[in-house]
Formats: C-alpha cells, structure tokens, sequence
C-alpha cells in the first residue's frame, strides 16, 4: 500500500507582534528574532515535505519563499480561520494528509518521526506539554475537519475528530509537546539553551 502524502502547513503571524509575553524579558527586536528561528527551525525540520506557511504578512510571505516553501495568504482570518481555509486550499489537491505544526516549537526534530507514524483515515494530536493546547495535529485533507484553536483545543480537536467519525491518536511525552510562549518556556530544561541562543543571535540556523 502506498504511503499517503503528506504536507506540512505551519500558521505563522507577524514576527514583530509576536511572543508578546515574552515582553519582560526579551525586547521587541529579541522576540522577533527569536519567532523568526523557531519558525526556521520548524520549517526546516518538516523537509522533505511539502511545506505550506498560512500568513497574513508581506515579509513573513516572503521569509517562507526564501526558504522554499509555499505561502497561503489567509489575512484577517485569525489562527483557527487562517488554518481552515489553508486546508480546504489543500483538500483540492492530491495530498491526503495535512500536518498543521506550529511555528513556536522549541523541538520540532520530532517532526519527521511523528509524520512517519501516521496512518490513513486517523486524527493525530500532539497536545501542548500541559494537555491543553494543541501544537500539531494531523487530519485527512478530505474529513471536513474543523479547527478550533484557543484554550483546552485539544479536547476540542478530539472531539471534532469523532464528529466526522475518525479515530483519535493523542501523542504524550514527544519533544513536539513544548512550545515557547511565557518567560518560564525560556528557563525550562528542554528550551531554554536553545530559546536563548536564538534570541541572542546565536547558533543561526543553515540557509537553503
């Protein structure tokens, strides 16, 4: 049986407005910096896929296009609209899985390991490291999915994904489960070298 394809979609908004609760300790061009890396990173560890960025922006459009990946303007339409109307793009396509990451992952090496384990007709989710959020979710392109981001959407997306009569994956203990948001993600074991280096200038990311 053939592998079903794959493509990655990563929703990124403006880098100078974001991680604003990083604002005490991080100054403005810090916290652009460092959203800029973690969504670099995220990008980069999704290859060899198919990699689409759900923007609202003309300088983060054309950061994904130096980086070779494709670009959905989705502009004014918030997290949970600028996602959904990515996907209907997609779902008109030959890909039978879409990957929604993201950009803020402080690990996302996970990335291909969890895009390797999916199997057709399922609803994967890899909730945030509190059970809460939800920092990536897999769905068949053509299940009419509806996402809903925000606090406890992971239950939600749970949920959504038995309305449209799909078994649900929940995936605990991956490195995919820490994102970074708040000053305490930046002092934590698993982010906080990493997080810091970035929003320091250091240890920049390889170019394509």
């Amino acid at each position: 049986m053939a592998k079903p394809s794959v493509c990655v979609v990563i929703p990124v908004k403006a880098f100078a407005l974001s991680k604003m609760r990083l604002s005490e300790v991080l100054s403005e061009q810090e916290r652009s910096q460092l959203a800029q890396q973690l969504a670099t990173a995220v990008v980069l560890a999704a290859a060899p896929h198919d990699v689409v960025i759900a923007c609202e922006e003309d300088s983060v459009a054309d950061w994904a296009q130096r980086l070779g990946a494709r670009v959905v303007r989705t502009d004014g339409a918030g997290l949970s609209g600028s996602v959904q109307a990515t996907v209907e793009e997609l779902s008109h396509e030959e890909i039978d899985i879409v990957v929604v990451a993201h950009g803020d992952l402080a690990a996302p090496h996970g990335l291909s390991d969890f895009i390797s384990g999916l199997a057709a007709g399922e609803v994967a989710i890899i909730p945030d490291r509190h059970g809460d959020g939800t920092n990536v979710i897999a769905v068949p392109t053509s299940a009419g999915f509806q996402f809903a981001y925000g606090p406890e959407s992971a239950d939600r997306h749970a949920k959504e994904a038995a309305r449209v009569g799909l078994r649900c994956k929940i995936v605990t203990n991956s490195p995919l489960d820490w994102d970074v948001d708040v000053p305490a993600d930046l002092a934590a074991d698993l982010a906080a070298d990493r997080a810091i280096d970035l929003a320091a200038g250091e240890g920049d990311l390889p170019q394509p």
